[in-house]
């Protein structure tokens, strides 16, 4: 065979961007008389083959065929490594071919990608800037196993899919291409040719970086080494305090969001002076659309590129190591988008999501559902929440919408779903599929946390795997929410009626490690701010808040609020403008800030109200059942002797010598009260207070106290 007598139905394939496997016919091809070199190289005039070592003449190229197919006119004696001399219109250019360079990817690695059990993904798939035989270029590698052909795009080739098709690795699906001569900051997209002749350019599920949008491309970014972890303890006896933000939205410079360098200067000092123990931080992987705040991903290995590029996010993490702050993301593995340059048919066929709308599309978002039963789906997912907590060094990882993936009828009327192997409604698949994944965190990442958002009553979320749980360390307790924002929503004269709202939630409140979330979801949508909730004039609403908070910070349960409501945030919350921080300047809101700053650090330094969060001995009622005065008692024990008093007042009216029943005579030193003038209460207080010999509430000691209006006071038991 010579270069002029390649197959009519081969070379035509190859110009129209249509074969299937181009290293069969382009870079070094034996042939019987030796060895044959062809380049595909579209618009070229001439192109010569140069030896790589030294630079000589080895051979002129003729050209095959005019769309720009050149190979050698006989056979040489030997293949040795080569560059190629390009002569374009009006320049002429040096370059290394891309198919004289042999496969990327091991067959170890083929195999663990096979097999779904791949846990460092990212370092086989992705673009990778590499060195190979002496030569800089990117290793680009792609799962997209039912795609006729598959080509790398970019700036390098004017965005022409016919330039540079790449091999397919028939053992996994993978296809891969090492293009010599591009590095870092590249922008690039694969051209996906399905089998039914339709072409479409798609950016990178493992992309490791992303264009701002509206541009959608993938960008070639090193993977920053990974931060020094946080100095934090992952228990669940210690006090954990979530700042929950959206990093567009928490302050600006003008119009204009602040980088991730700015967040680093003024958000983790801000965090670390209220007291937070932990920032959680809405979706950062790359997404199109500003307003799903992140929660409909395309580029789940991208951090956005709204606020810098990758190296400062993971400086972000770094400053907020320093300071003390455990970083949380938010984490969506639930649903993705239909954005054409997304995972939806992404080789043509339905390859992430089900091909069935009644298991693959979320109506009430209008999203995509991934296929959990397939393994390399389920692969790509849990290896994304190890690519976070390992190659950025965050702390844990908050999973959205965990309910959804949980049921196979969620939001679906009868008959519009599919049921399981054994006609239930359980989704086996995801809950195999969060189960690996804990057991992937636990294994891989030790000390990390994972949070579930799971608004059901299914059973074990923070139940190790081996136990028949879904191996979660919390999960949302979306109950509390719901039920004690429906009390305090309440005017004062008719809670009486609705006691059970906050007695209820102490039935099952040690069944799970619990987070007690007052987060995004609350205050939009037409649901208005937290102050915004609180019945009665001004002074009832910003009392309301405060007691609110109070019972929050004293309930057994790990705690979560969402940017704003640390300083009573007036209106509802909007992705497209900043805080109003103005509101500071009054001190009715300056004090709310000084009431969550003071309750955090009472949290945190008061052993009673963490070390046994989540057990049942941590928590005592004293009295739940006094519905005439809506009053609430109950204290927090820590297991070594330390006790707090909680009292709970939620009606306006001043109790005079209320009295309490306590595990214990002696002192008990009033260590906070919503109430207080510093936070802009009427400063009904007691002082220290000393028990009596006077049974109360089933205990031989009582106190008699002064309970303020729409306050919840504490009481720190001292020997």
């Amino acid at each position: 065979m010579t270069g002029s007598t390649l197959d009519p139905w081969e070379m035509e394939a190859l110009c129209r961007g249509e074969h299937a496997d181009p290293f069969a016919l382009l870079g070094w091809q034996r042939a019987p008389e030796g060895w044959l070199l062809r380049a595909f190289l579209p618009e070229a005039k001439a192109v010569s083959v140069l030896d790589a070592a030294n630079g000589q003449l080895l051979a002129e190229l003729c050209c095959l065929d005019a769309r720009g197919l050149f190979g050698t006119a006989s056979a040489l004696a030997e293949a040795r490594p080569y560059r190629l001399r390009v002569q374009w219109p009006g320049s002429s250019q040096e370059r290394d071919d891309p198919y004289r360079f042999p496969p990327l990817l091991s067959d170890a690695e083929l195999w663990h990608i096979a097999e779904g059990s791949h846990r460092r993904l990212w370092d086989s798939l992705g673009a990778h800037a590499r060195q190979i035989d002496g030569v800089d270029g990117v290793a680009f590698a792609v799962w997209a196993p039912n795609a006729k052909r598959l080509a790398v795009l970019g700036d390098f080739n004017f965005w022409d899919g016919r330039c540079h098709p790449m091999r397919l690795r028939r053992e996994c699906g993978v296809w891969e291409l090492f293009i010599p001569g591009i590095g870092l900051g590249e922008p690039y997209k694969y051209e996906v040719l399905d089998w039914d002749g339709r072409r479409v350019h798609k950016a990178d599920p493992l992309g490791f970086a992303a264009e701002l949008r509206p541009a959608t491309a993938s960008i070639v970014a090193e993977l920053p080494a990974p931060p020094a972890p946080a100095k934090l303890r992952q228990d669940r006896a210690v006090a954990v305090s979530i700042y929950e933000v959206h990093l567009a939205s928490w302050r600006k410079r003008g119009e204009h969001w602040l980088s991730y360098r700015e967040l680093a200067e003024t958000l983790i000092p801000y965090a670390l002076e209220m007291g937070f123990t932990h920032l959680e931080l809405l979706p950062v992987s790359e997404h199109p659309f500003d307003g799903s705040w992140g929660y409909q991903p395309t580029g789940l290995y991208a951090p956005t590129s709204r606020f810098g590029s990758p190296a400062d996010f993971r400086d972000f993490v770094a400053e907020a190591h320093a300071a003390g702050l455990g970083v949380v993301l938010d984490w969506v593995p639930g649903h993705f988008p239909e954005d054409a340059h997304g995972l939806g048919a992404f080789d043509g066929s339905h390859l992430y999501e089900h091909a069935d709308p009644r298991e693959g599309f979320h109506r009430d978002w209008n999203t995509l559902i991934y296929n959990y039963g397939r393994r390399e789906v389920a692969n790509f997912l849990a290896a994304n929440a190890l690519f976070w907590l390992q190659c950025y060094g965050v702390d844990g990882l908050r999973v959205d919408a965990v309910a959804s993936m949980l049921y196979r009828d969620y939001s679906r009327p009868e008959g519009e779903w599919v049921p399981n192997v054994h006609g239930g409604r359980e989704n086996l698949e995801a809950i195999g599929f969060l189960q690996q994944t804990n057991h992937w965190v636990g294994v891989e990442s030790p000390g990390s946390i994972t949070l579930a958002e799971e608004s059901t009553a299914f059973p074990g979320v923070s139940r190790p795997p081996e136990y028949g749980g879904l191996g979660f360390h919390y999960k949302w307790n979306m109950g509390w929410m719901h039920d004690t924002l429906a009390y305090f929503r309440r005017e004062p004269i008719h809670r009486r009626y609705h006691q059970g709202e906050l007695s209820f939630g102490l039935s099952y409140a040690f069944s799970e490690n619990y987070v007690l979330p007052l987060s995004h979801d609350e205050v939009v949508h037409g649901k208005g701010s937290l102050l915004g909730k609180m019945p009665g004039d001004d002074w009832q609403r910003f009392a309301n808040l405060r007691a609110l908070y109070g019972f929050m910070w004293t309930h057994p349960g790990k705690k979560l609020l969402f940017m704003g409501g640390e300083f009573a945030q007036a209106r509802e919350w909007n992705h497209d403008a900043s805080l109003d921080w103005h509101l500071l300047s009054d001190p009715r809101h300056a004090g709310v800030q000084q009431l969550v700053r003071d309750l955090n650090r009472l949290y945190r330094h008061t052993p009673a109200l963490h070390v046994l969060d989540c057990e049942p001995s941590g928590f005592e009622w004293m009295c739940w059942d006094d519905a005439d005065n809506s009053v609430f008692s109950f204290v927090r024990h820590d297991g070594r002797g330390g006790q707090l008093l909680v009292l709970c007042n939620f009606t306006p009216q001043v109790r005079e010598c209320y009295r309490v029943g306590v595990p214990g005579a002696g002192r008990w030193r009033e260590v906070l009260n919503t109430d207080a003038a510093c936070y802009g209460g009427s400063n009904v207080g007691n002082g220290d207070a000393w028990a009596e010999p006077h049974a109360a509430h089933g205990r031989a000691q009582s106190l008699c106290l002064r309970l303020a209006p729409l306050a919840v006071q504490c009481f720190l038991k001292e020997d």
